[in-house]
């Protein structure tokens, strides 16, 4: 199983890079793929979650081959 992640805005900066390949468990969901890459760092709060592209849910299941983004939250005026 290969998941691409992708990093956001302040995330990408925080974390010093834009993207990984991860190989998760089966089952994986959002949450753990974050813990799996990010050992050192929780998720921060509000952190905008995406699978292929729609929003979802930290405890989302990741299936073979899918996108997943993360994106700092947004603020507008």
């Amino acid at each position: 199983m290969s998941v691409k992640v992708l990093y956001f805005g302040s995330l990408r900066e925080k974390l010093g890079r834009a993207n990984d390949d991860c190989v998760p468990a089966a089952n994986a969901r959002v949450i753990d793929i974050w813990s799996q890459l990010n050992p050192t760092l929780p998720l921060p709060e509000h952190t905008l979650c995406a699978i292929n592209q729609d929003y979802v849910k930290t405890d989302a299941v990741i299936r073979d081959e899918d996108e997943l983004a993360f994106f700092p939250p947004v603020t507008g005026g």
